[in-house]
């Protein structure tokens, strides 16, 4: 949710803008600070800045997302399997239109992606479904280091421009772009596309691998920070997941969770509640404002701000602050994604850590200027949960 400052909103940001009144209370009462989330020399993806954000290195277990959409979805690598995150997207024109497939269901995101399997998998390659349009590739004796460009980072971009580079010495970059080529054939005389097109909607019509990596080798949360006996991690989107049970985290599946702006807030501030009054640590991810800072939706980005704040944050305090136990809270995104620009960016982020007791500083709102002024200060990487858990 972090973002820039914006013209059409006389220069404030969206957290700035927006009603947000439980956010602004916890950072009147708690410290407040900025977190450099994203190591020198990595990508800002989601999978990098959330894993750091939980106090994991990335220069010792970094590995891409695919192998964490594999842990989520349960597909068990072996040591020569290499695991890329597959989206499917819309190509119109020959450029990148969205990397969602025009914000594919589940249930649609399973049918386009088993039917490329059967047309395109063999004993080398495998297409295993996942969320919505977010699915998994996997090459069995793939080589790591292919780059294919993140599809969310590159609207409105030639496609072709994104892939790796034909060579006589990488076969896996060979592969991946036959794929890609053979999968547009493929899903534009799919019934399913040829609907969309009538309806004057955008086609599912390409894959896209990419993030592709090994199995990691990370130690447990647990492992990291014993006083966590036992932690859970609740999101709706696979790489998340795949952190979480890497980390030794429970996943707690919330129905109707969805990573988009109409996800059941209600039922990941329940879960949260309940998963809590049982255990020392819960990581509750939500999705909606990166897909709207994506989509350069402004309007929906300041709804999913509003929404967090009244529809989750709210209930959550509300009801810890009766328990007996104190309960620690922390408030921050992963990353920013401006509406203006669609795309992540490795800028600090705004945080703030809450408990009954804490010594309140003097800031007096939550958004990215206002943080700046906070007692933390500047935090990079892995020295915010050290902090978090010193609270």
């Amino acid at each position: 949710m972090a973002d820039h400052a914006v013209e059409r909103l006389k220069g404030k940001t969206l957290l700035q803008h927006a009603h947000t009144p439980y956010m602004d209370m916890l950072a009147r009462m708690g410290r407040n600070g900025r977190l450099q989330t994203v190591p020198e020399g990595f990508h800002p993806g989601s999978e990098v800045a959330n894993a750091t954000i939980l106090g994991y290195d990335m220069t010792k277990c970094y590995e891409g997302r695919g192998p964490l959409e594999a842990a989520s979805i349960g597909y068990d690598m072996q040591l020569d399997d290499l695991a890329m995150r597959c989206n499917i997207i819309t190509v119109k024109d020959g450029k990148v239109k969205n990397h969602h497939g025009g914000h594919l269901k589940t249930e649609e995101g399973a049918m386009l992606i088993n039917y490329l399997n059967e047309h395109l998998g063999n004993d080398h390659v495998k297409f295993i479904p996942g969320i919505q349009y977010r699915h998994l590739l996997v090459i069995n004796g793939g080589k790591k280091g292919v780059e294919c460009a993140p599809p969310h980072d590159h609207p409105g971009e030639l496609w072709e421009s994104l892939l790796p580079n034909l060579s006589p010495h990488n076969n896996t970059a060979n592969l991946i772009i036959e794929l890609v080529k053979r999968s547009q054939e493929l899903l534009m005389k799919h019934p399913f596309n040829i609907g969309r097109i009538k309806q004057g909607k955008d086609p599912a019509n390409s894959i896209w691998p990419w993030g592709g990596g090994y199995r990691p080798q990370m130690q447990t949360f647990a492992e990291m920070f014993p006083q966590v006996k036992r932690g859970d991690v609740i999101s709706a989107v696979d790489l998340i997941r795949g952190i979480g049970k890497y980390a030794g985290l429970k996943n707690i599946i919330v129905p109707g969770a969805t990573g988009m702006a109409n996800t059941n807030y209600e039922g990941k501030a329940e879960a949260a509640l309940n998963a809590l009054r049982e255990d020392d640590f819960v990581f509750l991810h939500v999705e909606a404002s990166d897909e709207a800072g994506h989509d350069g939706d402004l309007n929906l980005k300041l709804q999913t701000i509003e929404d967090l704040d009244s529809r989750i944050i709210g209930p959550i305090y509300e009801e810890v602050k009766k328990w007996k136990e104190p309960v620690c809270i922390a408030v921050l995104p992963d990353h920013p994604t401006p509406v203006e620009l669609r795309t992540h960016l490795a800028e600090p982020v705004p945080f703030l850590i809450w408990h009954p007791g804490i010594e309140a500083d003097e800031v007096q709102q939550f958004d990215e200027v206002s943080a700046v002024s906070g007692n933390f200060g500047m935090l990079k990487l892995n020295q915010f949960i050290l902090n978090f858990m010193k609270e």
